[in-house]
């Protein structure tokens, strides 16, 4: 089982239109919704892939009950319950009836909501994301208990995304450092301070984007960053840059994934589907070149989707034996040698 914690869970509402025109009155195609937050989206990822996950963080509210309620009706691999799980999704990774587990811890407060506007005729995509619930001190200290609990017994822990008011900012970092004493590899993604902090508490593996890495560094060479964010506590650190892929700072070694071709569409989500790659791998002990080929076309994949947390399974299968990953040398990017690439 994979553990994910999403503190500042969210309903994703995501509205299709023709063309989206600022200061007019734009007509909705089709609205979808999904219960979303960066680590409710790995774990229906993980589902997919066939990895039991396990979900926790805050709930509450209407929105809340909403979220918990579209959670539920959700069938095999995290996907709507109407939608059947394709045996030929061609993956290294197995495909079978795994679901989310809901395990979210009831607050007073109302869960926030996420709005995705995609403008069909640009592929672009104007995000709008409301602020979380205040959680009490009563309800972190519940919550401890129960992360402690599923934390003992999973196979992997992620810690996604932001922090709700009232949470300190070295939450990320407590979690850490008790997932680390219950002998369980953890995964950090998140940003700003919660990230400074988090990182010192020693993760297993750290996925910031570009911005996220160079505000945390200081730098934006990404493969002198990727080692300076090693050298601040990440054993391992894998930063998405986008279109461009992945780039990778291990104890095994450095690489770079990228993808065959970019891709146009609804990137919400897709650095989520990015970490659900990571961790399946880690789980199932590829080595680093094989994760990260699997992220980089989960990632593309989900551009491609039509809402966040899921990913076109078609376009997976296609991208993923053509997603190009080259060692990289020793030495800063614009110093390195030839690289070695595998495929």
């Amino acid at each position: 089982m994979i553990l994910t914690v999403t503190l500042n869970t969210a309903l994703d509402i995501t509205y299709r239109t023709a063309a989206l025109t600022p200061h007019a009155t734009n007509r909705v195609a089709e609205v979808s919704e999904r219960p979303g937050g960066k680590g409710i989206n790995v774990a229906r990822v993980l589902a997919a892939l066939g990895h039991e996950s396990v979900v926790t963080g805050f709930v509450g509210g209407r929105t809340g009950d909403a979220l918990r309620e579209l959670l539920a009706a959700e069938g095999p691999g995290g996907q709507p319950a109407h939608a059947a799980v394709s045996d030929a999704l061609v993956t290294d990774a197995p495909v079978t009836d795994a679901l989310v587990t809901d395990a979210l811890v009831p607050i007073a407060g109302t869960t926030r909501r996420t709005i995705a506007v995609v403008d069909e005729t640009t592929g672009d995509t104007t995000q709008l994301n409301e602020p979380g619930p205040t959680v009490t001190p009563a309800e972190w200290a519940a919550f401890l208990t129960s992360y402690e609990e599923l934390a003992a017994r999973a196979d992997a822990v992620a810690l996604c995304g932001s922090l709700p008011p009232g949470i300190h900012v070295g939450a990320y970092a407590e979690l850490v450092r008790l997932a680390r004493a219950a002998g369980r590899p953890v995964l950090l993604d998140t940003s700003g301070e919660p990230l400074r902090r988090g990182i010192a508490a020693r993760p297993d593996l750290v996925k910031p984007n570009a911005d996220e890495l160079a505000q945390l560094t200081g730098s934006r060479e990404p493969l002198r960053a990727t080692r300076d964010a090693r050298r601040r506590g990440g054993r391992s650190v894998v930063a998405s840059l986008g279109a461009a892929g992945l780039l990778a700072a291990t104890p095994d070694g450095s690489w770079r994934a990228a993808p065959p071709t970019a891709v146009r569409g609804n990137p919400t989500g897709a650095g989520d589907s990015a970490v659900a790659g990571l961790l399946s791998g880690l789980v199932e002990r590829l080595p680093w070149p094989e994760r990260l080929a699997r992220a980089v076309a989960l990632s593309a994949a989900t551009v491609l989707a039509p809402a966040a947390g899921e990913f076109d399974r078609e376009a997976y299968a296609n991208l993923l034996p053509r997603v190009a990953v080259t060692e990289q040398s020793s030495q800063p990017e614009q110093e390195s040698h030839a690289p070695r690439q595998h495929r």
